[in-house]
């Protein structure tokens, strides 16, 4: 098979695998308890915190695991707007967002919050200046992604977080870096934000596993109350095996990190000049991330292209897998003539993808061309 759907998902590593099986057959004990497996649990889960915690460019005691990208983007919304309540009800986000930025922020919404959606151009750029004049005195909470997963543009979210300590407004800002976490260098500080969400299965560990950094000293509410696991921050029995993979994965990634960025980004200009030779089809950005690649056969339906290649074994998306068909919001927002929007495919790619892959990607979107109907939208 020919794999270029990792922004949905990567393959687990086998270095991830050998830990986590570790983890069920020797660390299994409960990290809680105070019998002897229960400490040795304790240790390696300190140890696993500390290499997830050195990967992102923060101190361990600022990373609360979680389950998913998800659930710590919906903690760090919700559990902003909870702390800053008295402050005021203003949230500035953008239209580009994941469901799981927007679902929460709509839910606030819902709640008597006011949520600024900044929009983007053609290309999927933010802009700097529409960021400033959204700001308020009553702006509590600022969510914006990293690196965007449908188009794969980077957004500046250290000018937007040293605007919002400009303007001297109360807001704590948060970042959805999932698909920007070991696919770009940066640091939460270096991105002056207070919370910043990461997940396990975008970097080769295994779904079931995501973390939450929380800026040293910033009192979140907990999302889950309980037992008072992660610090109090988030009760549930941690989830030994998925934390020990996490960390497997980021160590081995981290080891090969500027290699596989550099061969990301040479694959990504290899594909943009073969896929030139497609008839009709066009990059509709190039994106400042190594991995994320959207283009648009205008006049053919995404889904059919999706399908046509699945039969030659070759497999991407129309977009984010969360979307599961529907059209994608991100698209719609940059407006694009229906033709466009319609036939858009998400490329993204591995450290594992080369170049003969490209090749057969190019070979199978030429075929699509030759042999489907184009629609008359």
């Amino acid at each position: 098979m020919y794999y270029f759907d990792n922004a949905a998902t990567t393959p687990v590593r086998s270095e991830a695998v050998q830990a986590a099986v570790e983890a069920m057959e020797r660390d299994w004990g409960n990290p809680s308890s105070r019998c002897t497996k229960g400490e040795q649990a304790a240790a390696r889960l300190k140890g696993w915190r500390e290499d997830v915690a050195g990967a992102l460019g923060c101190q361990a005691q600022e990373l609360a695991f979680t389950s998913c990208g998800t659930e710590s983007n919906n903690w760090a919304i919700r559990g902003a707007a909870e702390l800053a309540r008295r402050k005021g009800r203003h949230i500035i986000t953008d239209a580009l967002e994941h469901a799981a930025v927007l679902e929460p922020c709509r839910e606030l919404e819902r709640q008597g919050y006011e949520v600024t959606r900044l929009q983007p151009d053609r290309g999927g750029n933010l802009s700097l200046e529409a960021f400033r004049k959204a700001l308020r005195p009553d702006t509590v909470l600022v969510s914006v992604m990293l690196v965007n997963n449908e188009l794969g543009t980077v957004n500046p979210v250290d000018q937007f977080s040293a605007a919002v300590r400009q303007a001297g407004c109360p807001a704590l800002v948060h970042c959805d870096a999932v698909q920007g976490f070991l696919k770009l260098p940066f640091t939460p500080q270096g991105l002056g934000v207070d919370l910043l969400s990461v997940s396990g299965h975008k970097v080769h560990a295994p779904k079931g596993i995501g973390a939450l950094y929380i800026r040293r000293g910033l009192k979140l509410p907990p999302l889950l109350l309980g037992g008072g696991q992660e610090e109090g921050r988030r009760s549930g029995t941690e989830a030994t095996a998925q934390i020990a993979a996490f960390a497997a994965a980021v160590r081995a990634g981290r080891q090969t990190l500027d290699r596989d960025l550099d061969h990301m980004a040479q694959l990504k200009a290899y594909a943009i000049a073969r896929l030139a030779l497609v008839p009709g089809l066009k990059p509709l950005t190039q994106g400042g991330a190594p991995h994320i690649l959207p283009v648009t056969m205008p006049g053919y339906q995404s889904e059919v292209l999706v399908r046509f290649l699945a039969d030659r074994d070759i497999c991407l998306s129309s977009g984010s897998a969360c979307h599961k068909g529907r059209p994608s919001h991100v698209f719609a927002a940059l407006n694009l003539p229906k033709p466009e929007r319609d036939g858009v495919l998400r490329i993204s790619f591995s450290p594992e993808n080369t170049p003969a892959e490209v090749d057969a990607l190019a070979d199978g979107l030429k075929a699509a061309h030759a042999q489907l109907f184009p629609s008359m939208s």
